[in-house]
């Protein structure tokens, strides 16, 4: 199912637990990408070679709008996740508060126009935001409201309650902008459907090429935009630049073979969750629905950077908390506005990607096990860092 070619020190294949910072390529994204890569025309281009390069962009875009419900027109390609969210807020925003949730993603907690008003939404102790609270927010003040609130965590998985937020946006007359980033490609999703106002995605997160990402907006007609640079006027004006035909490519393809060829992971993070908690660890957000891959671990005492770092030496690939923070390790906002205080520097995020295999959880479990069972070894790492 999955091919290693990467060595640990002791030169048995690596064990990749980090889907959520990004997936492993799936075949079919492989191969649209590199046919892609064969075209030489530009998209904007008027003769045969840019006709047959615009022909396989709109290809694409209608396969994106149709797995996640939007006219193909309201699909706007852009180079990931974070240019996504980033349009959305900036292009669609303009005159608004923003009421952001503490634990969105960085790319949205810094989003927001500079000029803007930014409400903070609290979260319960399960990551979950606080209903009352955002009606609260919604109700003290008359002007426009741009409401921001990711699908799934990143780092523990957690799902909003979208459908009761989308009804509460509704009644205050808000915008409802969710990146989906973690959750397109695991579970089924529907713009028009759903009630939401604009939705973020990423290829990578969903195994596509790094590179390419895609802002959904609900309508029948083509909604205004005001982009965040003009470049030539592509994507009918509103994301300016040559777009990156062969990540576009497999963006699509990816999201069609995750969605087509589902997988329950469930059971297989249950059995870590089960291990880790009996050699010690805390579960964040295990009391609500969350994504069937993501799992978040907190060792009382033993801080993040070593449990990495011991890990990694058994050749375990996992995180702690966004893997967008040049490499650093840090206290987990999310966990913070959670609740979890000192275990908030303390928890590793495992996130299981589409091929990981039964071996796979079973090394994770002995680590990791191993890990939580010998504090010697741990301390060990700590003097390190």
């Amino acid at each position: 199912m999955t091919s290693r070619t990467e060595k640990n020190s002791g030169g048995s294949d690596v064990v990749y637990l980090d889907a959520n910072a990004t997936e492993p390529l799936r075949p079919q994204a492989r191969e649209a990408l590199l046919e892609a890569a064969d075209l030489t025309g530009n998209p904007s281009s008027v003769h045969r070679a840019g006709r047959k390069a615009r022909a396989l962009l709109e290809q694409a875009r209608n396969t994106v709008a149709r797995y996640l419900d939007v006219a193909p027109l309201n699909c706007i390609f852009t180079s990931g996740g974070t240019e996504a969210n980033v349009l959305a807020m900036r292009g669609l925003g303009q005159g608004c508060r923003f009421l952001i949730g503490r634990t969105e993603h960085d790319a949205v907690r810094k989003g927001a126009p500079e000029d803007a008003h930014v409400a903070w939404l609290d979260v319960d102790a399960n990551g979950q935001v606080r209903l009352d609270k955002l009606e609260q927010v919604l109700a003290q003040d008359e002007t426009p409201a741009f409401v921001c609130l990711m699908l799934a965590n990143n780092e523990t998985g957690v799902l909003h309650p979208i459908d009761d937020v989308v009804l509460l946006c509704r009644k205050y007359g808000a915008h409802l902008h969710v990146d989906a980033v973690q959750a397109a490609g695991r579970l089924p999703l529907s713009v028009e459907k759903s009630g939401i106002d604009s939705l973020a995605c990423s290829g990578h997160k969903m195994g596509g090429p790094k590179g390419a990402g895609a802002l959904l907006l609900r309508g029948p007609a083509p909604a205004r935009v005001l982009p965040i640079f003009e470049g030539g006027g592509q994507e009918q004006g509103r994301r300016g630049g040559t777009p990156p035909l062969p990540a576009i490519a497999g963006l699509a393809a990816a999201l069609g073979a995750a969605l087509e060829q589902p997988r329950d992971l469930a059971p297989l993070r249950n059995s870590i969750e089960q291990a880790a908690v009996a050699a010690g660890a805390k579960v964040f957000g295990a009391d609500v629905p969350r994504l069937n891959n993501t799992v978040s671990l907190a060792l009382p005492g033993r801080r993040a950077q070593a449990q990495l770092m011991r890990l990694d030496l058994d050749g375990i690939c996992v995180s702690a908390g966004s893997a967008c923070s040049s490499g650093k390790v840090a206290f987990s906002h999310v966990l913070e506005a959670m609740g979890a205080d000192d275990l908030a520097g303390q928890a590793l995020r495992v996130s299981l990607p589409w091929n990981v295999t039964e071996q796979d959880v079973a090394r994770f479990i002995e680590s990791y096990t191993r890990m939580a069972q010998s504090p010697a070894a741990i301390g060990l790492m700590d003097s390190l860092v």
